[in-house]
């Protein structure tokens, strides 16, 4: 069995799922998600647990079964209790502002960056006297967060020199000690 698959989820108060034919919905106070489940895989949702069997120990199956189950509890965990994730800008000069779901970032190019967010992401910038600019975005859908967030970050990826780009919150950048004297 699949260690991750054969875990059952567990779904707390407030939160509904739907499972007919091969969709699963999970709705709940952050939003609603839907998630198409491989008709090989069979989801049985019992009192406040949620069980995937496979049919065999196919490589597929055993690959499927994992997925499935993880991309399921991620659903319930976000219509719950959401995600979170923050950004900060490390460089001279780089800003970020926010109006709605309009992002317009400032990373040193000659040009501003607009980014038009998808609704079902909140974002919030801070921008605090000699600190790190900041970013917040939050949630219920994991996988269309992170997405937004690997994109933000492409725009000016941090360099291992200086450390100067768009970097998470505690995230530790390898430095390089760069040219160095040879005596």
């Amino acid at each position: 069995m699949s260690r991750i698959g054969k875990l059952p989820i567990h779904v707390p108060a407030g939160v509904i799922i739907t499972v007919k034919d091969n969709a699963v919905t999970v709705k709940g106070p952050k939003g609603e998600l839907t998630q198409v489940v491989n008709p090989d895989i069979s989801v049985v949702y019992e009192g406040d647990m949620i069980h995937l069997t496979r049919p065999t120990d196919d490589k597929l199956h055993r690959e499927l079964h994992g997925l499935y189950r993880a991309l399921i509890n991620n659903m319930v965990v976000g219509v719950s209790d959401g995600y979170k994730k923050e950004l900060e800008l490390v460089g001279v000069g780089y800003r970020a502002t926010n109006t709605g779901q309009l992002l317009e970032l400032s990373l040193g190019y000659t040009h501003n960056i607009y980014l038009m967010l998808p609704n079902e992401v909140k974002v919030e910038t801070k921008a605090e006297r000699n600190k790190n600019p900041l970013i917040i975005l939050e949630s219920a859908d994991k996988q269309l967060l992170g997405q937004i967030c690997a994109k933000i970050r492409s725009f000016r990826m941090p360099e291992p020199y200086k450390g100067k780009g768009i970097k998470f919150v505690g995230e530790e950048i390898r430095r390089k000690s760069g040219k160095s004297a040879t005596k």
